[in-house]
Order: C-alpha cells, then sequence, then structure tokens
C-alpha cells in the first residue's frame, strides 16, 4: 500500500512537472509569435506549406470516404423515419460542428504532428538546436515558433477542406445512389445550417489546431536526444493529442451549446 501511494505521487509530481513546463512553454511561444511573424514572414509559410499543403492528400481521402459513410448511415437512419430528404442537413451539421474539426485534427496529429515533432526532436539528437544557442541564436524563436505557427494557420484551412469534401461524398451517395432528392438536399441544408453552426466549428478547428501544434513541438523540442527518445516523444504526441482533442471537444461543445 505504501508503495502504491508512493508511486502514485510520483505520478502526480511528474504529470505537475510537465504541465507547468508546457504552460510556460506555450507562453513563450505566444509571446513571441507576433515577432516572428513580422520579421520572418517566409518562414511560417513555409511550414504552412509542410503542415497544410502536404496534408491534403489524407484530408481529401479521409473526408471523401468519412462523408460516404455518413450518407448510408444518415440515409438509413433517416428513411425510418420517413425523412431521408434531410439527409443534407444531417450530414452539414454533423460535418461542420463535430466530425469536420475532430476527425482533421486527429489526422492532423498523425500526419503534420507527427513530421513536427520528429523533426524538432532530431535537431536535439544530433544538437543543432544546442549549436544554435552556441551562435546567440535562439531555436524556439528560428525553429519552433514557424513551425507552430505554420499548424495553427493550417488547421481551421484543413477543417473547411475536409467539411466540404465530405459533404460532396454525403451527396454523392445519397442522391446518385440512395435517390435523394437533389433540391431537397441543398435546399434543406441551406435553410437549417446557420452561422453559428459554421463559427462553432471554426472555433473548435482553431483550438484544436493549437492543441495539435502546440503538443508536437513541445515533445519534439524536449525529446531526449536519443533514437529511442525521438521515437517516443512522435508516439506521445499522437497520443496525447488524441486524449486532449476529444477532451477538448465536450468541453467546448458544452460551452457553446450552453
Amino acid at each position: 500500500m505504501k508503495d502504491f501511494l508512493t508511486d502514485a505521487v510520483q505520478t502526480l509530481v511528474t504529470f505537475l512537472q510537465g504541465l507547468g513546463q508546457l504552460g510556460l512553454f506555450f507562453v513563450s511561444l505566444l509571446v513571441y509569435s507576433p515577432r516572428t511573424l513580422v520579421r520572418r514572414p517566409q518562414l511560417v509559410m513555409r511550414q504552412v506549406y509542410n503542415s497544410g499543403a502536404m496534408s491534403l492528400t489524407i484530408i481529401l481521402t479521409c473526408g471523401l470516404f468519412v462523408g460516404m459513410v455518413l450518407g448510408l448511415q444518415g440515409f438509413d437512419t433517416l428513411q425510418r423515419f420517413g425523412a431521408e430528404e434531410a439527409l443534407g442537413t444531417f450530414a452539414a451539421l454533423s460535418l461542420v460542428k463535430e466530425l469536420g474539426p475532430v476527425l482533421t485534427a486527429l489526422l492532423f496529429a498523425g500526419r503534420a504532428g507527427t513530421a513536427l515533432a520528429s523533426e524538432i526532436g532530431l535537431m536535439r539528437a544530433t544538437d543543432q538546436l544546442a549549436a544554435m544557442e552556441m551562435m546567440a541564436v535562439d531555436p524556439i524563436r528560428r525553429v519552433v515558433i514557424p513551425r507552430f505557427l505554420g499548424g495553427v494557420i493550417s488547421m481551421p484551412f484543413l477543417a473547411a477542406i475536409f467539411n466540404m469534401v465530405a459533404i460532396f461524398g454525403a451527396y454523392l451517395v445519397g442522391v446518385s445512389f440512395m435517390g435523394v432528392d437533389e433540391g431537397s438536399f441543398w435546399s434543406q441544408m441551406y435553410a437549417n445550417v446557420a452561422v453559428a453552426d459554421i463559427n462553432q466549428g471554426i472555433i473548435k478547428s482553431v483550438v484544436f489546431g493549437v492543441v495539435a501544434s502546440l503538443l508536437a513541438v513541445f515533445e519534439g523540442y524536449n525529446s531526449v536526444p536519443t533514437a529511442e527518445g525521438v521515437g517516443r516523444a512522435t508516439t506521445r504526441t499522437v497520443v496525447i493529442t488524441a486524449i486532449v482533442v476529444l477532451i477538448m471537444d465536450y468541453m467546448l461543445t458544452a460551452a457553446l451549446i450552453g
């Protein structure tokens, strides 16, 4: 019993220390981010390309098939109540408010987040960050912040693209395969999807972008400078991001609905 309590206390202390380090790291990013946007916009745009444009393939592919599955499941469910004409509203609200931001964040963590963590972790393992510090170059401003901002900027655009492709997938299945009236599909979506619903999805995508990018650069920057340490940091990036995104999704949904 004593050993269990000791381990529990040690785990809690380690967790609180890590949380404090993450908070201080996030504050430093917020302090220097405006200056980096002004002085080094080319670095930020390069990271937008690396995090955003390079993730388009997986976003487009997964978005299309998620929309098609949503069209099949939505049609099957709505048909039982004689409301299959509301498939457009069902698909749009499900994607814009919930599935779009969450799934995009998970895909972003799996592709761009791991790339950011492993890249910065490898720079730590090969002493590139230490060399920058010896030359009086702050690695946080030069390396970390452009990658953080690139992820934050990319995430809302990726979520919007995911939603559009997924809605097209639902339209393709519902209208072309299941026989839903095309006019009803689009007209009901236009009538029932409000600006507040779209804003809710935008807020979630921005928050998830901050969370996913922050955890990726934090894990990479603080990784153990070995091959094993970089691998563990990359794994932690995906796992922790998925957990935090789902927790934040519940909290944001409760706050926005309330």
